[in-house]
């Protein structure tokens, strides 16, 4: 077995905690591709001659747990027929809608303990979305949100990415010792709700300027990587990794230290483009067989015969669905209050193609 594969529940934690329930989904890494329990995702599955067995196709649903503690905009996300903002709501919708997405072939999500940008792309960002105290604790509302949500994944067979950080959001935590606490934090209480199934993201597009903590930014975020890393229970711990922004190409020193390697599409219109991002990933020094998953990407045209989304498949990538879509409960996965359901033409178009290429 691949010494990366984070596998199954310590017996020592298993002893302590014996009220937990018995995990059904582990995932682990061999070389380039990603193992559910043990088995190839999509499994002797090809597609118009690409190879999709062991590919990980997901989408971006950061805000499945989204909150806001700021009075001031917390009334932005209002769903319109309360008029009142609602995070319980928001993560039993992403739940109930978790099913039909596993049916139709997807297999993994991004959630983030940080979210991301409630309004697709912005600037300022005064909201407070955080389940990261000051000091780098985790606060137990946003947690139990998360814990649901990995419940069910765990029961579906599906393996979620869990980002910690947010640009935007990170100057929440104090310093750079909270934010190893964090790290830490995150990590432990993986481990101790025995999730086999959960990878692990440092922070989203680490290279954004915007983050005000060094250990967050490109020459640094590999230290929290090979931390995380060090963390284990009974000799199991998590796989890691962290993303970078759209068209940007890992750099040696996350690839040295990562288990697998995040790329994002965003603002690449040439599908081109897409397959040579992945080519010069692999060219990276320190590059050894390990997957390459795009985990955002907003680019769609999936009526056509060549797409970010099959360029990526045909690199042998998985590939990120993400939407930014508009708030008001209309469409996307981004923008507050959401409307999780496959309810508008351009969602129809990504599952039906989803449905195709991995054979659901």
């Amino acid at each position: 077995m691949n010494r990366r594969a984070f596998l199954t529940l310590a017996p020592a934690l298993a002893t302590t905690a014996p009220a937990q329930r018995k995990r059904r989904t582990t995932v682990s890494i061999r070389g380039d591709a990603f193992y559910i329990n043990g088995q190839p995702t999509y499994k002797s599955r090809q597609y118009q001659g690409a190879k999709i067995e062991g590919l990980l196709m997901n989408i971006r649903a950061v805000q499945a747990t989204f909150d806001d503690r700021n009075p001031e905009t917390r009334s932005r996300w209002n769903y319109p027929d309360t008029g009142k903002w609602d995070p319980e709501r928001n993560t039993r919708e992403f739940i109930a809608a978790m099913p039909e997405w596993r049916r139709r072939g997807l297999l993994s999500f991004t959630l983030n303990l940080q979210g991301g940008s409630p309004e697709g792309y912005s600037k300022a960002q005064p909201w407070h979305n955080s389940a990261i105290e000051a000091d780098g604790s985790l606060r137990p509302d946003y947690m139990g949100r998360f814990e649901r949500i990995l419940n069910r994944a765990d029961e579906l067979g599906m393996a979620p990415i869990v980002g910690v950080f947010y640009f935007g959001q990170d100057q929440r935590v104090k310093d750079e010792e909270a934010v190893k606490t964090a790290v830490r934090n995150t990590v432990q209480w993986i481990l101790e709700k025995s999730y086999g199934n959960v990878l692990l993201e440092i922070c989203n597009e680490s290279n954004v300027r915007a983050y005000d903590h060094a250990i967050l930014q490109p020459p640094r975020v590999h230290e929290l990587i090979e931390m995380a890393k060090g963390i284990a229970a009974g000799g199991k711990r998590l796989l890691v990794g962290t993303s970078y922004g759209g068209g940007f190409v890992p750099l040696e020193n996350v690839v040295r230290s990562s288990d697998f390697l995040l790329v994002h599409g965003n603002g690449v219109s040439d599908p081109n483009r897409i397959t040579q991002m992945v080519e010069q990933t692999r060219k990276v020094s320190g590059y050894r067989p390990m997957p390459i998953l795009f985990n955002e990407d907003d680019h769609f045209d999936f009526d056509k015969p060549l797409n970010n989304m099959m360029a990526a498949v045909k690199a042998y990538a998985s590939w990120g669905y993400f939407e930014p879509g508009k708030s008001n409960y209309v469409d996307g996965h981004q923008c507050p209050p959401v409307n999780w359901g496959i309810n508008t033409e351009r969602k129809k178009a990504f599952f039906a193609l989803l449905k195709q290429v991995t054979g659901a």
